[in-house]
């Protein structure tokens, strides 16, 4: 759209994809890799506050096309929670509409690395904002086709927003990107997990962040070895 925005999409060439729809706040893809089969969607929401409904009205609109596995990505400008900004305030309307969009959706927030705020207004001092208004979700449906993806963000340079990166690849800037420690409820009723915390709490001398770390460890060591 002249030098002003647009949106574009591009795919090396043995990668199967298929254009499914498409407007100037939307570019929607299928994706076949062997027998799996997911679509992915670059998605640019209204800038004006008054038509930001119009975003949550398109997100339910693509959420009803398919039940493929789906991962919607861009700028939605908009946040989902008031941590997400820096500087100035939000009317909670406006995250809790977003938040309805998402959860209808079935969508959740995929992990991100690095800096948190993706825009910056560019103004010094008090009237600095930032926020994070860029990110990417996937579907709670089929979370084992997207298990190691995550999102970094990264450096901001020319543009008041800063590029971030969706990595499906076990492998994230060479190093192995491991599936995080969750605790289980059902846990605390079976022999031997009462021990395994206090063996990690008893080694966490550098403070909580350590104690937690070596609790996760024993506990994944108690659940594999029976220790």
């Amino acid at each position: 759209m002249g030098r002003s925005g647009g949106l574009d999409f591009m795919w090396k060439k043995e990668i199967d994809c298929t254009l499914k729809s498409a407007s100037v706040h939307h570019i929607d893809i299928g994706v076949r890799e062997g027998e799996m089969e997911w679509r992915v969607t670059g998605f640019y929401g209204w800038p004006a506050v008054g038509d930001r409904h119009l975003s949550w009205e398109l997100l339910r609109l693509l959420n009803g096309q398919s039940d493929l596995p789906w991962v919607c990505i861009g700028d939605f400008n908009e946040i989902l929670f008031s941590t997400e900004m820096k500087g100035g305030s939000r009317a909670q309307w406006q995250m809790n509409n977003f938040q309805a969009a998402v959860d209808d959706c079935g969508l959740r927030d995929i992990g991100w690395k690095g800096y948190p705020f993706t825009w910056d207004n560019g103004q010094v001092g008090e009237a600095n904002r930032q926020c994070m208004l860029d990110r990417a979700m996937c579907t709670n449906s089929r979370p084992d086709i997207f298990p190691y993806a995550k999102i970094v963000h990264l450096d901001r340079e020319w543009s008041d927003h800063a590029p971030i990166k969706l990595i499906f690849d076990k492998r994230v800037t060479g190093v192995e990107a491991k599936r995080g420690f969750k605790f289980e409820q059902a846990w605390l009723g079976e022999e031997g997990c009462e021990e395994a915390v206090w063996r990690g709490v008893s080694k966490g001398r550098g403070g909580l962040g350590e104690a937690l770390k070596h609790c996760a460890r024993e506990l994944q060591a108690w659940k594999k070895n029976g220790i």
